[in-house]
């Protein structure tokens, strides 16, 4: 496409996205290109996405943070997994709790053991088995690397915190890395002529920015990737029907969980996400089943402290840029596309563009292999994303609205549903290439959501019943005296 060499990369939009480009190539290639950041301070951000998944250990690890500082300066909080309620019957409660679950036996995971305990009639819960939905209930935490004196993995965990601070926090680890900040509104795209390629921006106050590579940060308005370069927008509407969301901070009260909460309501759900000085509270719906109204006295009656603000309406359009990376610019964040933070991947999708980014950086200029492939890479991590949130409105129970009945009855990629039905046939559920959300993550929404499977693997039976129970008692044991000796999440995060 081009051979002009890539020495100056323009972000432009800050927020989450933003600094967060800014901060990893800063990092890995910061010796060998320039980073500028165009951002205004009159331009509001989104700001809601406050809850993560585990691989943001390894991105913080990446920069080189150190833990109690990054908790610090976030005001941030330890996530263990999210408590997701009312999702298969009103009264229902499952987590899908980060890490493993009991004991995996060659060529059979341990779900098979439970699903057969079942039905054998031998009484349990399947997160009984869990060390991570253990210790979240108990509102403890502890770095735990390993069960002690097994093998079996320690606790997995992600983490809450104020999406504003930590943007602030980004900036000040960006600009002491040479990032150049440029504050103005952008009124003016120039493209070249011949290629179509963006060769600079224009700020309100005549200061122009060039870049040989663009990266769109700039939410949901697309301002390079849609508003000049006119991707496309595959919306995904039709199979996650919310498009709405009504977002408050409150005071918090009590003990701050270790994990994040799911709460679904008649036509969509709420988020509750706590932190060490306010919790974050918002609730996503479809404006086809409830005004906006409705919505925000549904958000205000299920508060569990007082409103620090008021509720502030976010619309959406669940979907994908049909192109994430277009000639020279590449789009991150809300400008790549949007889907509801029901499993807290906004930031995560975030982050895996850049990794994938800077795997793909076109030093030596554009070439139309490397585009194609990392908008296949993208658009495939996007489709794996989105079947795994639509199973939780698919698999759904309830009975008491139509928003509900409509989403349970609702057509749905064939690729999920094959796994649906391979899943309810056979209790086997398969991870995929390098998707994000392994086989547990799967076998928990199905389970907890009351998708009981007609059949498990035979090996299930390669021991006695009696051992079995004598697995299950040990795992308890273990599992139940490591929790016991955990200190408090409470206590954790003050001793940061």
């Amino acid at each position: 496409m081009t051979d002009h060499a890539i020495n100056r990369v323009v972000v432009v939009g800050g927020g989450t996205a933003g600094w967060n480009a800014a901060a990893l190539l800063a990092r890995t290639l910061g010796k060998v290109i320039s980073v500028t950041l165009v951002e205004s301070d009159d331009i509001g951000i989104v700001g809601v996405g406050e809850a993560t998944i585990p691989p943001i250990i390894n991105f913080n690890n990446a920069l080189g943070f150190q833990e109690s500082e990054f908790l610090k300066a976030t005001q941030g909080s330890i996530k263990l997994g999210i408590q997701f309620e009312n999702w298969g019957q009103e009264g229902d409660s499952y987590m899908h709790a980060f890490g493993n679950i009991g004991k995996d036996f060659a060529f059979c995971t341990f779900h098979n053991f439970w699903l057969r305990s079942q039905q054998e009639g031998i009484e349990s819960d399947f997160w009984d088995f869990s060390l991570n939905y253990q210790t979240a209930k108990q509102n403890k935490f502890a770095k735990l690397q390993q069960l002690p004196g097994t093998d079996l993995a320690g606790l997995s965990y992600a983490y809450h915190f104020d999406a504003g601070l930590y943007a602030k926090y980004l900036r000040k680890f960006c600009e002491a890395r040479g990032v150049n900040r440029v504050e103005g509104i952008i009124n003016r795209v120039h493209q070249c002529s011949d290629t179509g390629f963006i060769q600079s921006v224009e700020l309100e106050s005549g200061a122009v920015v060039e870049g040989d590579l663009f990266l769109d940060c700039s939410g949901f308005r697309g301002l390079l990737i849609e508003q000049t370069l006119e991707t496309g927008y595959e919306e995904w509407g039709h199979w996650l029907p919310c498009d709405r969301a009504m977002a408050v901070p409150t005071v918090s009260t009590g003990d701050i969980r270790p994990y994040t909460r799911s709460i679904a309501h008649t036509a969509g759900w709420q988020w509750n996400i706590p932190l060490q000085h306010r919790t974050g509270n918002g609730h996503v719906y479809c404006s086809d089943y409830m005004s906006d109204d409705e919505a925000r006295q549904v958000l205000l009656d299920h508060l569990e402290g007082e409103p620090l603000a008021e509720p502030r309406n976010i619309p959406f359009k669940t979907g994908r840029r049909k192109k994430q990376w277009n000639k020279n610019c590449i789009s991150f964040g809300l400008a790549s596309g949007f889907l509801e933070p029901l499993e807290s991947t906004s930031i995560h999708l975030i982050q895996a563009g850049l990794r994938r980014l800077v795997q793909h950086f076109p030093h030596n200029g554009v070439k139309e292999t490397e585009v194609d492939e990392f908008n296949r890479q993208s658009q495939i991590e996007f489709e794996h994303i989105r079947d795994f949130i639509i199973l939780h409105y698919k698999v759904n129970q309830r009975t008491d609205s139509q928003f509900w009945i409509d989403c349970r009855n609702m057509d749905i990629p064939d690729t999920l549903a094959h796994r649906i039905d391979l899943f309810k046939s056979s209790g086997k559920v398969f991870k995929e290439g390098d998707e994000l959300f392994h086989e547990i993550a799967w076998q928990q929404v199905m389970i907890g959501q009351r998708l009981v499977p007609e059949d498990y693997h035979p090996l299930a039976h390669s021991i006695t019943r009696d051992q079995l129970e004598g697995l299950f008692r040990d795992l308890r044991s273990l599992v139940g005296s490591a929790v016991e000796k955990l200190p408090s999440h409470d206590d954790f995060l003050k001793a940061q």
